[in-house]
Parts: C-alpha cells; structure tokens; sequence
C-alpha cells in the first residue's frame, strides 16, 4: 500500500510541474510578443505548414488557408470544400473555439476531414497566439 502511496505523490508532483511549466511557457510567450510570433511561426510551419498555409488568402488542396482565420465566421472560405460537420458548426474562430478544435478536431465537430491534434497546451496556446497575428 506503502508504494502505491508513494507513486501516487510522484504522478501527480510530475502532472503538476507539467502544467505549472506550460503556464509558464503560455505566460512568457503571451507577454512578449515577439516572441510568442517567432515561436508561433516556427511551431506552425512544423505542425500545421504541411497543410495550411497563412502566407495567401487562397486554400490549397488539402487544407484551407489560415490567413485570417481568428475571429473569422467557422468553415466560410469560399475556395474550400468543408466537411458537412464544420460547415453545420457556425461561429466564429475565437479562443475558445480554436483551443477545443486544436485539443481535438473530432469532438469539436463529429464528422469533420482535420485528424490531427495539438495535445500540448503551451503549443495550443502558441499556435492560437500566432494565428491571431496571421492577417
């Protein structure tokens, strides 16, 4: 019992340091926006560019264009065929939107083509904090 105990203490001080370390890297990377753009950038060209794109207002083949995309009506880009699923969502790109889309596209809207996910928080975080300067 004695171990379960102690390995009990162990998993939840390293969940801990894990959210306390993405606050941080959410909280620095919010206040200094330069910085919050560099990172974005670089995670968004890792993670998304393979995709998407926010250099062009025009979507390509696979993915729509981000340029743009906070606080843009939800599945609204005329050049691209949206899942029936987004396209039924309605809204707007905001925040909230963006971070239950990114945590888990396929919960936010049942049915939709995007699979991919960001599990991270500090990644959301940095991605929304870039897209919101993509215009």
């Amino acid at each position: 019992m004695r171990s379960i105990t102690v390995a009990a203490r162990s998993i939840a001080s390293v969940t801990l340091a894990s959210v306390a370390a993405a606050t941080a890297t959410a909280f620095a990377l919010s206040a200094t926006p330069a910085l919050a753009d560099d990172a974005g950038k670089t995670m968004f060209a890792a993670r998304c560019g393979m995709c998407h794109q926010v250099a062009s207002p025009k979507s390509g083949p696979a993915a729509p264009s981000l340029k743009g995309v906070y606080g843009r009506k939800i599945a609204s880009l005329p050049d691209f065929n949206y899942s029936t699923a987004l396209k039924a969502k309605g809204g707007v790109w905001t925040d909230a939107n963006l971070e239950t889309w990114l945590t888990q596209p396929s919960a936010f809207a049942p049915g939709t083509k995007m699979f991919i996910s960001v599990p991270s928080a500090a990644d959301r975080a940095t991605l929304i904090g870039y897209l919101k300067t993509a215009k």
